[in-house]
């Protein structure tokens, strides 16, 4: 009885084994850069395809990406959305480490998916994030279901650049239906 467990055992490894063996050897990792920066486990190559994650892909270009579970099917959309942080009239990409006002006076255009919400962050060079301000579809100054172009100008904000970096000013968006929102837009400001 002992014997025949021991059996069945090796057996069940051996196959085991070489079916992970089998798949390791027919799949093949890959190195995938934007911009300068590597990304982890955005790719593979089975079976000389090649496949790419859609979200890791489009997290790094800063588009908003859909997915219609009836239809399976997934959507791309990058709108061109422009940054200027702003104090009084001036546009400025670089401080002191100081508390500064200034507003982000952001504008929108082919923007080919309604959107519920939208909102301006900024985060310092630790990594904790502000939330600046934004909008979502029950606001009455909210643009109009179906509008591809529109503008959008923060209220004055005070905040204090207390460290030397990068601070990192972020414009996300929220697809209609969706849950979550999304980064479509950065803009870097450095304090020294």
């Amino acid at each position: 009885m002992k014997l025949r467990r021991l059996i069945v055992l090796t057996l069940a490894l051996t196959l085991l084994c070489g079916t992970a063996a089998y798949a390791e050897s027919i799949t093949q990792r890959l190195n995938i850069w934007v911009n300068k920066q590597a990304m982890e486990d955005a790719g593979v190559v089975v079976d000389d395809k090649t496949y790419l994650s859609v979200r890791a892909i489009a997290d790094k270009l800063n588009v908003i990406v859909t997915w219609d579970e009836d239809s399976k099917r997934v959507s791309i959309f990058k709108p061109n959305v422009h940054m200027l942080t702003m104090q009084d009239t001036v546009p400025f990409g670089g401080v002191t480490k100081d508390k500064y006002k200034f507003f982000v006076f952001t504008q929108i255009d082919s923007l080919k998916t309604d959107i519920s919400a939208f909102k301006v962050t900024i985060t310092d060079p630790y990594g904790d994030d502000t939330w600046l301000d934004g909008r979502n579809s029950n606001d009455k100054d909210f643009p109009d279901r179906g509008k591809d172009n529109f503008s959008f100008k923060t209220k004055e904000i005070s905040y204090d650049f207390k460290y030397s970096g990068k601070y990192v000013v972020r414009f996300w968006m929220k697809p209609q239906g969706d849950t979550a929102f999304q980064v479509v837009s950065e803009k870097v400001i450095t304090s020294k």
